[in-house]
């Protein structure tokens, strides 16, 4: 009966969740399967061929990724310009078939701000030349593409394909010339080098371009250099014809990292263009140095060191190793108080009223302790272990699988029905079994402390963040003795509640009331699936929420026509399960099919999404930023973010200052966001963090006042 009893069967559910969520978290990383298209939310990326003759020995076919961006987004050029990465095609061909290089058709311009990119945008095809080797017999050409590019609009987002292609080798492949005839027409023509130089100077370099089309003389041409880093593509430039002769001297690259001898150079009117290799005349002044910190930065670093250099040798590692400790404890305490956690140790304390025996009150709090103890540690080597297969995890991961959440939001709806007083679970299993458990406190609080542990495991409590982020890196035995520590935390205030007297003295006599406060803790857990179903909302989408909110419904009157008595149950019970496998059937995959991979978190009024390198890109400009690493089963995350970072003194101060606000959102795996942590020395969420350009950042506590804030904008 109650709780305890029930504690027993939620074992095994806890210890599936656990098991669930590693086994998802690995699926995650397996990619589609290929195909000849993949489709982002910005680009539809296709793999065509041109083989008009069929696959012959001895000759050339083309194939090509066709890029169709959707309006305002671009893909790069060879050149990317200042900012960017140029589309890069890996490919696996068969013996004897060998690649060559991409026929780039011509980019154009792209201005950001005070920069400026090369690159396309609306449709392009990048054809590459596949060299038939003379011996070549079979009856196709199976090719297979990896191709990565970044697309950008404001934000820039990095994306990848596997794309397969059979080519008939006896038949004609031509159903794509019109694109490809496009795309040759659309490539720089060559011409004669002779006579076309690159003069060098100190700031600048003038090319002089020879053997151009007469019908370009006296025209105002478009100048691509092939090669990066060596011009400011976006810096005022001068051009001008002397005679046949077209001439421009544009600006060196304060970060020039390129001196060619030979700089390949394409120029373009409307729909033709032209490329010329020019031979480059003088030396080219010094490269700029190469900076792995920024000066400000490096200057700020050596001022922090200079106040006090830390302790150094082994002294350090076992001060820093308590202090990461002593911050896993005091976080442990502190999840006692999250509302999934709260009801199972309220119920806990109040069984102390039944229970007349201090040694027996003694002994479920030690196995409720070694629960939860035993608990932290099995999830830690779990994520210390995908951790050393290279997986990009961190805590809370198994948040990350819809199908864990799914787990979870049953195992709350489970336990809120049981509290809630639809039926006891006592009367699902053998008497003998129910007789076992009535026998076995020491076993249910065990169990107990298994389960509080799974439903805490979402929660990052205040110094837990930092000793996280620390124990990740530490040696096994070291990383596990902080896990250990956040469940003696945890443990510590039922552990204490058993072992003192003056506890159970306090509690009222056993009575109605104790019915009356176990199903008032019902109402939490329901909350919680409510707040389960809105995080599968954010990995499965509404159809994943909706389905799981069905099944959730069928469960339930699964359980309710158990408790019936008579020939009710039996008719009763077989339609409510006929009714529940059907309802899985018919709509389980939709709660655990996950999303199309988050390559960006949509921007929510004044927050925008946070992408690699836009922190960089915003100090660039000047400005401050702050970083909210989020996620929607993160409760502390969601409680800050209507609180703290809500308040509208935060915000005023945040406008005054003209700080950036970006949200990295880790709801859904993304290693991006999971390197960002790691490099901070954060493994989990939430975690805040203020930018400011030359310093170093500072990391924010994990439960935000409006006043820590404020302190911290104002020293902007």
């Amino acid at each position: 009966m109650i709780f305890q009893r029930f504690a027993s069967a939620l074992f095994f559910i806890a210890a599936c969740t656990i098991t669930t969520g590693s086994a998802a978290q690995i699926s995650f990383t397996n990619k589609t399967t290929p195909s000849a298209v993949v489709n982002t939310d910005q680009v539809r990326a296709e793999l065509l061929a041109w083989a008009p003759d069929g696959v012959e020995a001895g000759k050339t076919v083309w194939v090509g990724l066709q890029l169709a961006h959707i309006p305002e987004w671009h893909t790069y050029w060879k050149n990317s310009g200042d900012s960017g990465l140029p589309t890069l095609l890996e490919w696996t061909l068969p013996t004897g078939v060998t690649a060559g290089e991409i026929a780039w058709p011509t980019p154009k311009k792209i201005p950001i701000g005070t920069l400026a990119n090369y690159g396309y945008e609306s449709t392009v095809l990048l054809p590459a030349p596949l060299k038939i080797a003379p011996g070549f017999n079979a009856d196709s050409l199976d090719v297979r593409l990896q191709a990565s590019w970044l697309v950008c609009k404001k934000e820039c987002i990095p994306q990848e394909g596997d794309f397969t292609l059979r080519i008939p080798a006896r038949s004609s492949t031509a159903s794509s010339s019109p694109v490809f005839a496009a795309a040759f027409a659309a490539s720089p023509k060559p011409l004669p080098s002779a006579g076309s130089q690159v003069d060098v100077g100190a700031n600048s370099i003038k090319v002089a371009l020879r053997g151009l089309p007469a019908g370009l003389q006296g025209k105002t041409l478009e100048f691509f250099p092939e090669t990066g880093s060596v011009i400011e593509p976006a810096g005022a430039w001068q051009q001008a014809w002397q005679g046949a002769v077209w001439t421009a001297q544009l600006p060196l690259s304060g970060q020039r990292t390129e001196s060619p001898r030979l700089m390949p150079v394409v120029v373009a009117l409307d729909h033709s263009a032209y490329r010329i290799e020019a031979a480059v005349k003088g030396e080219w002044p010094a490269v700029a140095a190469a900076a792995t910190v920024p000066p400000a930065l490096e200057a700020a670093l050596k001022a922090n060191a200079a106040l006090g250099a830390p302790p150094t040798g082994a002294n350090a590692s076992s001060l820093t190793l308590i202090a990461a400790l002593l911050g896993a404890l005091l976080g442990g305490i502190i999840l006692n108080l999250m509302p999934c956690v709260f009801p199972v140790l309220a119920i806990k304390v109040m069984s102390f009223t039944k229970e007349k025996s201090q040694s027996v009150r003694l002994a479920g709090g030690l196995a409720y302790s070694a629960g939860v103890v035993l608990s932290f540690l099995a999830l830690g080597a779990l994520l210390l272990g995908l951790r050393a297969t290279g997986e990009q995890l961190g805590w809370g991961f198994q948040l990350q699988s819809p199908a864990v959440v799914a787990a979870l939001a049953v195992l709350f709806t489970l336990i809120g029905l049981n509290l809630a007083g639809l039926f006891e679970f006592g009367s699902f299993v053998p008497g003998r079994v129910a007789g076992l458990q009535a026998k076995s406190p020491t076993l249910n609080a065990f169990l107990t402390g298994v389960l509080a542990t799974a439903v805490a495991s979402p929660c990052t409590a205040p110094f837990m963040g930092a000793s996280l982020g620390y124990a990740v890196g530490l040696p096994v035995l070291q990383a596990l003795a902080v896990f250990a520590a956040i469940g003696v935390g945890m443990a510590l205030p039922y552990l204490a509640a058993s072992a003192l007297p003056a506890v159970a003295r306090a509690l009222p006599r056993p009575g109605a009331w104790m019915v009356t406060f176990k199903q008032l803790m019902a109402f939490p857990m329901f909350a919680t699936v409510a707040w389960l179903v809105w995080v599968l909302g954010q990995q499965s989408g509404i159809d994943g929420a909706g389905a799981l909110l069905a099944l959730l419904v069928l469960m339930a009157l699964v359980l309710w026509s158990l408790t019936l008595k008579g020939r009710s149950r039996t008719v009763t019970a077989t339609l409510s399960i006929a009714l529940g496998a059907a309802g899985v059937w018919a709509v389980g995959q939709n709660v655990i099919k996950p999303l199309g991979a988050p390559s960006v978190v949509a921007a929510s009024g004044r927050w925008l999404a946070w992408e690699p390198g836009r922190v960089d890109q915003l100090t660039a400009e000047g400005r401050s930023v702050f970083v909210d690493f989020t996620a929607a089963w993160c409760v502390t995350c969601q409680y800050n973010k209507t609180t703290t970072l809500a308040n509208a003194d935060v915000l005023a101060d945040v406008d005054a200052k003209n700080v950036a606000l970006l949200r990295a959102d880790w709801t859904r795996r993304d290693p991006a966001v999971t390197a960002a942590l790691s490099q901070l020395g954060r493994n989990g969420v939430p975690v805040y963090v203020i930018y400011k350009p030359g310093r170093a950042p500072v990391v924010l506590s994990e439960i935000l006042s409006v006043s820590d804030v404020r302190a911290e904008l104002a020293k902007l």
